[in-house]
């Protein structure tokens, strides 16, 4: 019987090959992007899990509350995990202090700069690596390394790199005790190329060891994994007080707060809003899986309405097999089985597009995506999520088509009624509401980066570039910025503690006039070097830069504007005098606001100062007047000269604030990606639909040709129906596109509005793609001679 039922199947899919084409072809696109959406999805959901301790791995994170607004943060005082491990020891199976790690690292001549991590012993077994070489305990000794399976083959090649020798920044020699296999993509330590000891890092940090109040400055990351007995619950509630009754009594304003992050919420729940769990990366997982439901949704629909669209040519078929005894259940196994057939072919072409596609998602993405061919849970999910697809697109059909009476059938006064089309216009209706709603959501993505975008940074970007310090370059750098200057390569140059992008150090230690003893303060603390505002181009709304011609600089400090509000300067903050711990320093200059961290919040006061030791970074502007290619190889020529020994490497600041931008671009080009498939689909199924009514209504647009109307009039009187049905739907999706982008928006402190333009815009490129959908059946029609359409009267 089965055999029998997709036999007939199978005849009717090629009797109708343009239905089947649509059909097949829409299905499997909405497969498609159904299968790469899970496929980024379980990527997501499975990060981090190939470790064993998953489930009891925990950051050590820490709240600070500033007036009345708590903040979040991972790094902490290094003397948190000894503290922890002390007390709470019984809780814990392993607390480890962490900082990460970029050195160069040298064997031979194979120089390269490599990001890894400082870690105690016990990380080994804590991530439990897979050895290699060695074992786990290969970070006791303070002069040990152990190494990715992928930086130890860009040392030593195939050879083992155990018991080798590599020379940290040309003055360490580190023993090779270890290679671990490298992390999955999908890892929080994806980047970790070689592991450090903990104790080396005191040795090289001596000042640690020397620090006055230890528990003030945050420098250092706390990983720690429970015992199985533990609660994580309690145990952080244990561990709350355990930095404020350590700290000093103006540090104990801002309210430290201790908690433990497990490793299960790192990737996906990372964001924090005054001091709660408000979700992250889950809500782009959920939006794209429910994206994914609809796309499929709306190529099940195309099925659904070309199938009941068909009743009539179908109706004969049903009367005959229900007068010769066939029973309803019979006749719904039977369309069910066509749909399962056109899903069968779907299926395994929606496999192929997603190969191809592949490569293409994983750039959109940023991923490495690999489809898990061997695993056999992947192909009963495909098998499962096919027989899904098909009882969802054939149930509306087979429920329908098996209803048919055949007395009206056979008798030839069978007619589907004026109400029969009413369930097809409702999931037009729903397909275009879909569709409208991810191009509004679309543009709403990009306009809102956009508009960041377009915010004044408070500085120049184009041409600055920033070069990571060395003790080469510090103690030569006012040769490289003579000859630099004297080849006319930049238009200026300087040293800074931080990148132009980024806050690398704070400071609490800040108090002035009129101050309120209850305010607390953590500020950013910037030292450059007195040629920093020229090189960026600061733009000042009061006083001065730093100038070598007043040596009382060296206690000068100059305010953003956002600090002088905040400290209540307002527009006359020169000449104040602002204690850093004690020290007095006075303010010479007040600048616009940089935007240095996230270019969708409020700039955060901040503090300026000249630096009078080493600094992290050697800031330029390339002169304009030559080629960027001229000056960057000219700057790479001189900074080789006087840094021989380690890599030279640059980058641009205008790319650093570019990457600023990175998920939110992703989510964009992810959500187009999307609506332009959602569009194609229900395009494809239009198309099907006008061709069909086309084909139906013949004779009556013959007679109306016989009786002279237009070509004009005959294409509005095919295509009205649809334009009507595609402005419902914009009616219906504007409000509910407001409603989730105005609750999306609300997110970023600096945000764009919703404008009625983006609704009118998403609105007329629906309509008009769906008229050059409909146009060309409609015309086709219209242009039909009327003799070869009437000939059968």
């Amino acid at each position: 019987m089965l055999r029998n039922y997709l036999k007939i199947a199978f005849r009717n899919l090629t009797r109708h090959k343009g239905y089947s084409f649509i059909n097949i072809g829409g299905l499997a696109v909405g497969m498609a992007v159904a299968m790469l959406i899970g496929l980024w999805m379980y990527d997501e959901l499975s990060f981090n899990k190939n470790f064993q301790n998953y489930d009891r791995i925990v950051q050590v994170m820490q709240h600070i509350t500033q007036n009345e607004k708590k903040e979040t943060q991972g790094i902490n005082p290094y003397l948190l995990g000894p503290e922890i491990r002390a007390h709470y020891g019984d809780d814990f199976t392993y607390v480890l202090q962490s900082s990460q790690s970029h050195k160069l690292l040298a064997h031979g001549d194979k120089r390269f700069i490599k990001s890894g991590r400082y870690f105690e012993p016990q990380v080994t077994d804590m991530l439990s690596l897979k050895m290699l070489e060695g074992t786990r305990a290969g970070l006791k000794e303070p002069y040990s390394i152990l190494l990715s399976e992928s930086v130890a083959k860009t040392y030593f090649g195939e050879e083992s790199a155990l018991d080798k020798t590599l020379r940290m920044d040309d003055k360490t020699d580190l023993k090779v005790t270890g290679v671990y296999a490298d992390m999955p993509i999908n890892s929080s330590f994806r980047d970790l190329g070689y592991l450090l000891s903990w104790d080396l890092y005191l040795i090289e940090n001596q000042w640690i060891k020397e620090l006055e109040d230890p528990w003030r400055p945050n420098f250092t990351e706390t990983y720690a994994q429970l015992t199985e007995q533990a609660d994580l619950k309690k145990v952080s509630a244990k561990i709350k007080d355990v930095k404020l009754n350590k700290v000093d009594a103006s540090r104990k304003k801002l309210k430290p707060e201790v908690f433990l992050h497990p490793m299960s919420k790192w990737h996906l729940y990372a964001k924090f809003d005054n001091g709660i769990n408000v979700g992250g990366r889950i809500e782009y997982v959920w939006l794209f899986g429910v994206i994914g439901v609809f796309v499929l949704l709306l190529a099940c629909i195309n099925f659904m309405n070309l199938s009941t669209a068909r009743s009539e040519k179908r109706a004969r078929e049903v009367g005959i097999r229900k007068a010769v005894g066939s029973v309803r259940s019979q006749l719904i196994v039977q369309f069910f089985s066509e749909s399962l057939l056109v899903v069968a072919f779907a299926g395994a072409l929606s496999i192929l597009l997603m190969v191809l596609t592949l490569p293409f998602f994983n750039e959109l993405a940023d991923k490495s995506i690999s489809v898990p061919w061997p695993n056999p849970v992947f192909w009963l999910s495909i098998v499962g999520f096919s027989l899904l697809t098909g009882l969802i697109a054939g149930s509306y059909p087979a429920l329908y088509l098996s209803s048919f009476k055949p007395l009206t059938v056979l008798k030839g006064i069978f007619r589907v009624g004026r109400f029969a089309t009413v369930p097809r216009k409702v999931l037009v209706v729903l397909q275009f509401t879909v569709s409208i709603a991810l191009i509004i959501g679309t543009i709403m993505v990009f306009r809102q980066i956009q508009y960041a975008k377009d915010r004044p940074v408070g500085y120049e970007r184009d041409g600055l570039i920033t070069i990571f310090n060395n003790q080469e370059t510090q103690d030569n750098f006012e040769a490289i910025t003579n000859e630099l200057e004297s080849k006319n390569t930049v238009a200026g140059i300087a040293q800074a503690s931080a990148p132009p992008t980024d806050v690398w150090s704070t400071s609490t230690g800040f108090s002035w006039r009129g101050k309120d003893p209850s305010l607390a303060v953590d500020l950013p603390n910037n030292s450059v070097s007195h040629d920093y505002g020229k090189t960026v181009g600061w733009q000042f709304a009061e006083g001065r830069d730093f100038s070598r011609a007043f040596p009382t600089d060296s206690s000068a400090i100059i305010l953003n504007k956002a600090a002088a509000k905040f400290m209540g300067f307002g527009d006359k903050a020169v000449g104040e005098i602002i204690y850093d711990d004690g020290e007095p320093c006075r303010v010479i200059g007040v600048i616009e606001d940089m935007v240095v961290q996230s270019p969708y919040e409020p700039v955060r006061a901040a503090v300026y100062h000249l630096a009078d030791g080493w600094s992290s970074i050697v800031v330029l502007k390339l002169n304009s007047d030559k080629g960027i290619s001229t000056a960057l190889a000219e700057v790479k020529s001189v900074f080789t000269k006087y840094s021989p020994t380690v890599p030279y490497e640059h980058h641009f600041v205008s790319d650093d604030y570019a990457q600023k931008f990175g998920d939110e671009e992703r989510i964009g080009k992810l959500a187009s990606f999307f609506a332009i498939l959602a569009i194609f689909i229900s395009c494809l199924g239009l198309f099907g639909l006008a061709s069909f009514v086309a084909e139906q209504r013949t004779k009556e647009i013959g007679v109306r040709k016989v009786l002279g109307a237009s070509v004009a009039s005959l294409w509005r009187l095919l295509s009205k129906d649809f334009v009507l049905l595609v402005l419902i739907a914009l009616l219906i999706a504007a409000p509910v596109a407001w409603y989730f982008l105005n609750g999306w928006l609300q997110k970023y402190t600096y945000r764009t509005e919703l404008s009625w333009w983006i609704f009118a815009a998403a609105g007329a490129g629906a309509l008009a793609i769906t008229l050059l959908t409909v146009s060309f059946q409609a015309v086709k029609a219209a242009l039909m001679n009327p003799v070869k359409s009437l000939r059968s009267e």
